[in-house]
């Protein structure tokens, strides 16, 4: 029976795995379109639907395969490979689907049975004010990636919580049909992630539609005392697991920015010495060099997995700087491959429209996310080192 099991659960892996390949080439296909948009195709989402990717990490009790978090990167980087703003929905629109995992349960079946897609944004410049037994919300958020196809938002504010002496940050999860969506999403890069602007204006909010954020960050647990033990949400610590997608989006990218460098390099000629570049050892130290360092992107990545994995049995003793500081540093990586490469292949890399182009746009991109920013990141873990607060939350 054990290996009945272990075979179907890697039927499922492979069959999530080849739908994530299929994700990945038609948003490659679509991508000059998806520019021009400012967003991926409803063509792409239904993709991702139907692969049961965005439901990939939903508690077995409502459907869901429930994969472990490497496969759950493996998938991210397989559409990465292909197209970097399809990986980072890819990613989220799952990911958000995991936030009523931590409702109480009448306002977790509620979403999950309505089975449309999430998407939040957690920067807290809302505003709550208690009515009855609920919130009014209002307030302006930008960057909620992924919100044209979705049928729900979390959206972050401050509020005073029933039982606190102070306000603090929450998150509620509204219907999107409340709230206004202002097409502002115009960037260098990212462009198909639609990471348009939301209004919302004293929407009322039933608590059992209110995701405790502090909670959930202090015990990884939802409201109620019988919870599926196994759910690997409940399992690790939250701000750390949520944001594991970012860097496998830049691993992906960076691993097709090397196929595309090595493909171009091999067929240049230099006019200045008329010397092949694959025959140069310019372009051989180069090529030799970034795969290399994506290979420590590639081991970061399988510790800061092994850290989450074992953060409950290893008695909670990673930092939250840390997780940080390996995050940022896999990203950084990547952006410094993007970079080379592009300076080596020279002005010929710089058309708009072509893949080293996009990719590298993209990439530089997922590095100014707030969760990605190396210099933040080190800094914090620095002073965790030292003995100090590093005074941030994963």
């Amino acid at each position: 029976m054990e290996n009945v099991a272990i075979q179907e659960n890697n039927d499922v892996i492979k069959q999530l795995l080849d739908g994530a390949e299929k994700i990945g080439l038609l948003a490659e296909q679509e991508a000059k379109t998806a520019e021009a948009n400012a967003t991926i195709s409803e063509n792409v989402v239904n993709l991702i639907r139907e692969t049961r990717i965005a439901k990939l990490l939903l508690p077995r009790q409502y459907g869901g395969p429930q994969v472990d978090l490497s496969t759950f990167a493996q998938i991210i980087r397989k559409v990465a490979y292909h197209n970097i703003s399809a990986a980072w929905l890819t990613y989220l629109y799952p990911l958000h689907n995991t936030l009523p995992s931590f409702l109480p349960p009448k306002g977790r079946d509620e979403i999950v049975h309505q089975g449309g897609l999430i998407c939040d944004v957690f920067a807290a410049v809302g505003t709550a004010v208690r009515d009855g037994d609920g919130y009014r919300i209002s307030g302006k958020w930008d960057f909620a990636s992924g919100v044209l196809y979705s049928d729900w938002i979390g959206l972050g504010v401050v509020g005073e919580l029933p039982g606190r002496s102070k306000p603090e940050m929450f998150m509620p999860i509204l219907r999107l049909s409340e709230v206004t969506v202002n097409k502002n999403w115009d960037t260098f890069g990212l462009r198909g992630t639609g990471s348009n602007q939301v209004v919302a204006d004293n929407v009322y909010v039933p608590m059992e539609r209110i995701l405790r954020l502090g909670d959930v960050d202090e015990t990884g647990k939802p409201p109620e005392e019988d919870y599926d033990k196994d759910y690997i949400f409940y399992n690790v610590p939250f701000y750390p697991a949520f944001y594991l997608g970012f860097p496998n989006v830049a691993m992906g990218g960076a691993e097709r920015i090397l196929s595309e460098f090595k493909k171009l390099t091999e067929k240049r000629v230099r006019l200045v010495d008329g010397i092949r570049e694959s025959e140069s050892p310019r372009s051989q130290r180069v090529l030799a060099e970034m795969t290399t360092d994506f290979h420590v992107a590639e081991g970061l990545m399988m510790k800061y997995i092994q850290l989450l994995e074992n953060y409950e049995r290893d008695g909670r003793k990673t930092s939250r700087a840390e997780f940080f500081s390996i995050r940022t540093k896999i990203i950084k990586i990547c952006t410094d491959i993007a970079v080379r490469a592009l300076l080596t292949l020279g002005g010929g890399a710089l058309y708009k429209g072509g893949v080293i182009e996009l990719f590298i746009r993209d990439i530089l991109s997922v590095a100014t996310h707030k969760t990605s920013l190396y210099e933040d990141s080190v800094a914090a873990y620095g002073k965790e080192l030292f003995g100090f607060d590093g005074g941030v939350r994963g």
